[in-house]
């Protein structure tokens, strides 16, 4: 089977959010089950700067933008650790900027260009590598039009009569919205600026474009493909993924192991494991180093927020409460960036609470890992939450998750339960500071009590969300989307 994995981003290359580790982690798991897969993304300027061998695969490739024609390149990295190649979309005028999608103070005014671009150089770049697979998986609304692509304007080419389209879903509050003047660009037929096509309340809507016109449509935890299917979570498209509920799938992402994991981590001060716990301590005295906090929060438990600074995230909630949860004997640490409002919001928090917090308004590899092994409880209280990924590498080094009983978080963590010795962290339901602060003062009763701490940290090291499990149900959704295609 030959499959195209197309997404804005990936680990190692370029990185905003968990949909990097998922598109850097899955294409793995894929070739180790002895899938041909490809991974595409655009040459943004974080990506040029790792000092990968990218070699210039085809230069001046000319795609049509509305009116204009526009040229890009195609870089490619054949050869590298993970085995598979990965084909870069290359024009400096829309991918070499400091970010990839916008500012703190919002999205680039070119974004609807930026990704016409990327999805018509995808397909192209199929023709000339030769390369037509039986999947194309985009992901996200960056690619959602790539399954309106393949269905319309490529429909007559018959080297792709046998590419069927699977479209993931990973947060469907981005729904890649953009005015209504901006359809021709798209170069689709004008029918298709409809209800029943990608137009949006008079706007075009990439994420719909690709949950239409897709054969299978993904996201990320069995919970979550209920609640989109909601008014509350739908975002406005809940209407037209009820129409589409069989060919909708929830696939828990997986967490890649090789990279999230105490006993071979090399960021970490020391390494740890389920048999030996003995190298966590050193890791929290590092992280306290690193933070500059007192000694004496050594044996206090200490909190981490590893996240992108939204809305979504739950940090009003943690607004709300702050000032009580600093009365408690505590540390809190953060790293995160996003919205302007939360980077001054927990600038103010570091500034009134300089002996009991840490934070840093960043995204940094080395020191998330830090703060995974470092840490105690992992505080995640999200309003809503496709998946989620840190409750699950927090599991894995016994850092206990902390998290709202919503969409991934509800579908990963198993409430502890002292009596019975089951569980492996703690959950809130009510979208309330005062639910929060409860069941943080809850987690803080359970610490006190060494053995009960122990089994709930052991409990947590042994849950298994590893990649493979993931990669088979999505080989499984590839076969019912080319069964879908030709039936």
């Amino acid at each position: 089977m030959k499959v195209l994995f197309v997404s804005p981003e990936a680990v190692p290359f370029a990185k905003t959010g968990g949909l990097a580790d998922v598109s850097g982690a899955l294409p793995k798991a894929l070739k180790k089950m002895g899938i041909d897969v490809r991974l595409v993304l655009p040459f943004y300027r974080m990506v040029r700067e790792q000092k990968y061998n990218y070699q210039t695969l085809i230069e001046n490739l000319e795609i049509p933008i509305g009116r204009r024609s526009l040229k890009g390149d195609i870089k490619a990295l054949l050869e590298w650790e993970n085995g598979f190649p990965v084909y870069f979309v290359e024009k400096e005028e829309f991918y070499d900027r400091s970010n990839l999608y916008g500012t703190p103070k919002g999205d680039y005014f070119d974004n609807a260009e930026r990704f016409i671009f990327f999805s018509r150089m995808v397909l192209e770049l199929c023709e000339k590598i030769d390369f037509f697979p039986d999947i194309i998986h985009g992901n996200d609304w960056q690619c959602g039009l790539i399954p309106a692509y393949l269905k319309t304007l490529f429909r007559s080419d018959s080297r792709f009569a046998k590419t069927a389209s699977v479209f993931s879903i990973h947060n469907i509050a981005y729904q890649g919205l953009f005015p209504g003047e901006d359809f021709p660009l798209t170069g689709l037929p004008a029918e298709l600026f409809s209800i029943s096509g990608v137009e949006f309340w008079g706007k075009v809507s990439f994420i719909k474009a690709g949950i239409v016109f897709s054969d299978i449509i993904t996201t990320v935890s069995e919970k979550y493909s209920q609640e989109i299917q909601t008014e509350e979570f739908g975002y406005g498209l809940e209407g037209i993924l009820r129409e589409r509920k069989n060919d909708l799938y929830g696939v828990l992402n997986g967490a890649d192991y090789e990279e999230w994991n105490p006993a071979t981590d090399k960021y970490i001060a020391a390494n740890y494991s389920l048999d030996d716990l003995s190298g966590k301590i050193k890791c929290k005295e590092d992280l306290l180093k690193i933070f500059k906090l007192p000694k004496k929060l050594i044996s206090r438990p200490l909190f981490g927020v590893i996240s992108r600074l939204a809305d979504q995230k739950g940090f009003d909630l943690l607004a709300e409460i702050i000032d009580e949860l600093m009365n408690l004997d505590l540390g809190l640490v953060l790293l995160g960036t996003g919205e302007e409002k939360y980077h001054q919001l927990f600038t103010r928090i570091g500034e009134k609470y300089p002996k009991k917090t840490g934070i840093k308004i960043a995204y940094d590899n080395t020191l998330a890992h830090k703060i995974e092994a470092g840490c105690d409880i992992f505080l995640m209280p999200s309003r809503y939450e496709p998946c989620g990924l840190n409750q699950i590498y927090s599991l894995k080094y016994g850092t206990i998750p902390i998290v709202r009983a919503t969409g991934g978080l509800d579908d990963t963590i198993q409430e502890f339960n002292p009596s019975s010795g089951q569980g492996t962290g703690f959950k809130f339901e009510p979208y309330e500071g005062q639910a929060l602060f409860q069941t943080i003062k809850r987690a803080l009763t359970l610490y006190q009590d060494k053995a009960n701490w122990q089994k709930l940290m052991k409990n947590a090291m042994k849950a298994d969300f590893s990649w493979e499990k993931s990669a088979q149900k999505y080989r499984e959704l590839y076969r019912k989307a080319q069964v879908r295609l030709s039936g």
